[in-house]
Formats: C-alpha cells, structure tokens, sequence
C-alpha cells in the first residue's frame, strides 16, 4: 500500500497512475473512487458491492470496485473523509484481503494494490479519535509527500511547457512558450490552488492569447494584481 499526502491539486492521482503504470500491474485495470464525493450510505455499495434487494433500489446485483479492480490497482482518494465504520471495513481487506458485498453473507477474496490519497493531518486525526491509527499504518507503508507549487516554484516553466504541448493540440494551436515576464509574473504568485490551479491558468492564457508565447496581457487579472504586476509596468 502507498499513502500519497498533500494539498488539494498538487498532483496525487497522477503520481498514483505513475505508480501503477509502472508496476508489475500496469497491464490490469487502475480504479479510482473519490471517498470525499460519496455518501457515507453508499460509499459500501461502491467499494464491495451489493445484492439484489440488499437495500431499496438495488433491483440487482452490483460488483464493487474491488471486485472491478481485480489484479491491478484501486485509488482511493480523499480516504481521510470516510467514517469510522468504513475504516473498519477497509481495514479488513488490507488485513485478510477479504470483503462482503452488501447483503451478502460469503467472502469474496481480492488481490488489488492499494494506493490512497489526502490532504488530511492524520497525526491529528488519530489523536482526535476520527481516524484509525491501525489503518493509517496499514495504509502508510509507503508514504510519499508532495509539495505544494509555492515550495517548488522552479518547477513551474517545466509545467507549462508541459501544459503548452498539451493545449497546443486541444486548442490547434503553436504556442511555443511564455515570455520571462509572464514565467516571472508566475513564479511570484502563491498557487492556492497548486499545480490544478496553474493548468487552468495556463489554458486561460491559450483562450486569450494572440501571440506566439504566453505574455502577460494574457494570464488572468487576479494573478497579475496578487503577484503586483501590471502589463502595462512589464511592457514599459
């Protein structure tokens, strides 16, 4: 098991695909399921599956995601936003690699790896008592910290030009890269929103932009008046 911990957008689902395309499993399935987008009444449902008539609506059978994810990989996001009940039962199938469909009374054995990811303290959460700290050390054999973009900002050309090449082919159009104010205008700003928030920054400026580089005049106004630069001081 791999816990992949950080703020929201720095990257922690593509770091998990990484992961498994890179793994003995890379030729089976990789499964995501975001924990946090939920309900807790079918998060169950989701993860391990249900009978026919186990509850009102379930007209049939349904496999679960461990089940669907079978030999490869299961990516459980936001796993710090299940309940207490929850971690019991995820507990038992890092511990037995064993579950129970809902309304069902047989074992159904699973060979998946499991890759979970947060934004949570779960130091704090297990001292508070909302997390298991059983669990937590099942699930944090392998721990891997991503930094937010504020703590890595000379990582951010690299990024975009990233970004560029993949914009250049949904927009259909030859950007070729970004001017050094506009790459200095970027590295000035604070990225609440991380890597996520700099992807939809840079498509943003493909939208607006008439030139053959990324310039200021075409980054958003609120990265320009958070980072104190104006086109028209930079242009000057």
């Amino acid at each position: 098991p791999v816990l992949i911990r950080g703020e929201s957008g720095t990257g922690k689902e593509l770091v998990s695909k990484a992961i498994h395309y890179n793994s003995p499993r890379k030729d089976e399935k990789f499964v995501t399921i975001n924990c946090g987008a939920i309900s807790e009444n079918l998060i169950e449902s989701e993860l391990f599956g249900h009978e026919k008539g186990a509850f009102t609506g379930a007209d049939q059978r349904k496999i679960g995601k461990f089940q669907f994810a079978e030999g490869g990989t299961i990516f459980l996001d936001e796993i710090g936003d299940i309940s207490a009940a929850m971690q019991v039962k995820l507990l038992r199938v890092l511990q037995e690699k064993t579950f129970m469909p809902v309304g069902s009374n047989r074992e159904i054995k699973v060979d998946v790896r499991i890759i979970a990811a947060s934004h949570k303290p779960f130091e704090e959460m297990i001292k508070d008592g909302t997390f298991r700290e059983d669990l937590f050390y099942r699930l944090n054999v392998i721990p891997i910290f991503l930094p937010s973009l504020r703590e890595r900002k000379n990582d951010i050309e690299n990024f975009v030009q990233n970004f560029i090449s993949k914009f250049n082919k949904t927009h259909s159009k030859k950007i070729i890269g970004m001017t050094p104010e506009a790459a200095n205008c970027l590295k000035k700003y604070t990225w609440p929103g991380n890597i996520r928030e700099l992807e939809n920054v840079i498509e943003y400026a493909f939208i607006w932009e008439s030139d053959s580089r990324i310039t200021l005049k075409s980054l958003p106004e609120k990265v320009l008046q958070a980072s104190g630069i104006t086109p028209e001081i930079e242009d000057d």
